[in-house]
């Protein structure tokens, strides 16, 4: 009672007259409590070590998943010495841990995802003797990973996990030692160096995993002495080599994961006995061979290959169709030929195909093939099938195929055409990659009542005529999925999205769709007329690129209600008038360039957009103020200019001041003297008579000259 008094959480029932009823509480035979068992309670406070130390009987505490906060005290450990499991994961508690653990009856410790920080001490596992799991996962924990843990608890240790960290230096021997170890995790740390030799001796070990740490060197052809290795990932480090030969011999293979090393060489052939793999990714490495010769036919429980940024030739394996559970085929970025065979339909459960940056032809046939896989999500076809025609929509009759697919890539193929519509029947699409190619004609009004659609990226083409008013009607940039849809949103590509940036760089986007931003992106191509009013609709949306086309008028001040704006790119057009003060509203943009039109007037001041570079207004002779290094005075009201671009954000011009001063001028000055002459008679007579005098005067001098030049 005194613990759950110190901490601010919902009732705990606890009004029995005898606590060994209580919930969450076990007693033994003399009534002693050996059991407080409290996860997911809504527990809120520090651990009060006063109230608990008593508790002298306790073997399992478990206060997981609460909202506890404090440091570990020592007396609250030296209390407990009997305790067997500690549970404490996902709090917030934090600090050092102490000097050792509080007893040699020890088996569980879980700290995981909270706030501990510095380094675990060299006394920690003292009397750890009996410890088979330690997991002190996502904390920030410093110093090396204590590998001397298993000098002194190796007869029962069973699980290691230092996951996401701040581990660093090499992993230094000892865990093999551990020979009951069967996980070893430490992935998402500052690991360097070698694998320590001797984890090859902890044969019972069925998983490790180090992704996302800087290990270097070889994998060690002893790899092969760990016959009970279920998942080996590694990727994200510096793993350089061969990949071992006899990698085959390790048959209880589930996962291999070795993407983004610097793998070289052949695949062993013996990898093809690994009969039970599930999942082998090998991307973004330097290995290569022709890979049609491999007979992938073997492993018929695999689902996803990944073999994507290496420097393969040869042929689509046919062997691959065998494997009838696969969900992800990624190929891309090798050197590949061939065209899409139609044994791809074979694979019922495809969701995921990556077939970029190869040597493919016949873009119409794959289309016709791959229309009929009813499972895809994801087809990736970037800078496949070179220089050929998009495939036109009398080409593509009785079109009925992509139901199901939300990622469609066929960018930088240089593919000569228009946007097809059959396009417009794929209702379920929610990204739309056709950048650089040579797309002509204009962008199609039908784009904007695709019901999903949140990512257009048709940038680099030659597209031309006026951005259609239709595209500001996208629904999804207008409002959030209905709740209905809402679990289908949840979805999950099968692989990472391997994407380009400028045409050069490249990287992995997470599975997430969420990943991808709210985004049209038409820049580069030809096209004019005004930027739409109707584009402040789109308030879901959160890049809008247009820079280097020929829009004309002014910025629509519409833009401001884009509240969730993070880019906003209109260089290298001709857009005039000044920059809307309201744009000051958009809080979240991170990228912002208006360099190269014919923008006029002061930057509005006081606004987040004195936090860009110079170099997003220069261009604009007329532009002044921060950044810029000019300062001009405005000489007239530019509230009132502001007001013009609000009313011309629908495409007008703004009105021509000058012009229409000098008229009105004009036209005064033209009756005050016209309207003297017809109301005063004595006026009209005079002036008539000086205009006759005047001409009579003209006419002799005109005379006189001909004569003095008909004498010369």
């Amino acid at each position: 009672m005194s613990f759950a008094s110190t901490l601010s959480s919902p009732p705990l029932n606890w009004t029995s007259l005898d606590c060994c009823h209580w919930k969450g509480i076990t007693c033994d035979q003399d009534g002693s409590v050996t059991h407080l068992l409290l996860p997911s309670k809504g527990l809120k406070g520090g651990i009060p070590p006063s109230s608990l130390r008593n508790l002298t009987h306790l073997t399992h505490l478990n206060l997981s998943h609460n909202s506890l906060y404090g440091s570990l005290e020592t007396q609250f450990f030296l209390s407990l010495n009997r305790l067997e499991i500690l549970d404490l994961s996902y709090n917030r508690l934090s600090g050092e841990l102490p000097l050792s653990l509080p007893s040699s009856n020890i088996q569980t410790v879980d700290l995981s995802s909270n706030l501990f920080f510095g380094a675990i001490p060299s006394s920690f596992f003292q009397q750890a003797s009996n410890l088979t799991s330690f997991n002190v996962s996502n904390n920030t924990f410093t110093g090396y990973v204590p590998s001397s843990i298993c000098l002194h608890s190796s007869p029962s240790l069973r699980l290691l996990d230092f996951s996401s960290n701040l581990f660093s230096g090499n992993l230094a021997l000892g865990l093999g030692k551990c020979s009951k170890l069967q996980v070893f995790r430490a992935s998402h740390n500052n690991l360097s160096g070698l694998l320590p030799e001797d984890i090859y001796n902890a044969t019972k070990l069925e998983e490790i995993s180090l992704p996302v740490n800087s290990l270097h060197g070889a994998i060690s052809d002893r790899i092969a002495n760990l016959t009970n290795l279920a998942i080996l990932d590694l990727y994200f480090n510096h793993f350089g080599g061969e990949l071992p030969p006899n990698l085959g011999k390790l048959s209880k293979l589930k996962f291999v994961i070795l993407d983004l090393n610097n793998l070289e060489g052949d695949l062993p052939p013996s990898l093809m006995n690994c009969t039970n793999l599930v999942e082998l990714r090998l991307g973004s490495n330097n290995l290569e061979g022709d890979i049609s010769i491999l007979d992938f036919s073997r492993l018929s429980q695999l689902t996803k290959l990944d073999l994507r940024n290496n420097n393969f030739t040869g042929t689509v394996p046919v062997s691959l169709y065998s494997c009838k559970p696969l969900k992800a085929i990624a190929l891309g970025r090798n050197h590949l030929k061939g065209q899409i065979e139609a044994e791809i339909l074979s694979l019922k459960s495809l969701s995921f195909l990556s077939l970029g940056y190869n040597r493919f032809t016949n873009l119409t046939g794959a289309m016709k093939i791959l229309m009929s896989c009813k499972s895809l999500r994801a087809l990736k076809l970037t800078g496949a099938f070179k220089g050929e025609g998009m495939p036109f929509d009398d080409e593509m009759v009785d079109f009925d195929g992509f139901q199901n697919l939300q990622l469609f890539s066929l960018g930088h193929c240089g593919l000569i055409g228009q946007i097809p519509v059959w396009l417009s029947k794929l209702k379920n699409l929610e990204i739309l990659l056709l950048g650089s190619n040579q797309i002509t004609g204009p962008i199609p009004s039908w784009l904007g009542t695709l019901p999903r659609l949140f990512h257009i990226g048709l940038s680099n083409n030659q597209i031309s005529g006026e951005f259609p008013k239709q595209l500001c009607r996208l629904p999804r940039l207008i409002y959030e999925p209905n709740i209905a849809s809402q679990a289908e949103d949840q979805y999950e590509f099968e692989l990472p999205v391997f994407t380009t940036i400028n045409g050069v760089n490249h990287r992995f986007l997470p599975k997430k769709r969420s990943s991808f931003p709210a985004m049209i992106d038409v820049s580069n191509n030809n096209i004019s007329g005004y930027i739409p009013a109707e584009i402040g609709q789109l308030q879901l949306l959160q890049e809008l690129d247009l820079h280097s086309n020929n829009f004309s008028g002014v910025i629509p001040d519409q833009i401001s209600n884009l509240k969730n704006l993070e880019v906003l790119n209109l260089f290298m057009n001709h857009l005039f008038g000044i920059i809307p003060l309201s744009l000051a509203n958009l809080n979240f943009l991170r990228e912002f360039n208006v360099s190269y039109n014919n923008l006029e007037g002061p930057i509005p001041t006081g606004t987040q957009l004195q936090s860009f570079d110079a170099s997003a207004f220069e261009g604009n002779l007329k532009l002044f103020g921060a950044p810029l290094l000019n300062e001009c005075i405005p000489n007239k009201d530019m509230d009132a200019d502001n007001k013009n671009n609000k009313d011309e954000g629908n495409g007008h011009y703004q009105l021509p001041w000058f012009y229409i001063f000098a008229v009105l001028g004009f036209i005064v000055g033209f009756w005050v003297v016209f309207g003297s002459l017809v109301i005063n008679n004595t006026w009209r007579y005079a002036y008539f008579q000086f205009i006759d005098n005047l001409q009579d005067r003209l006419i002799t001098i005109c005379i006189n000259t001909m004569k003095r030049r008909l004498r010369d």
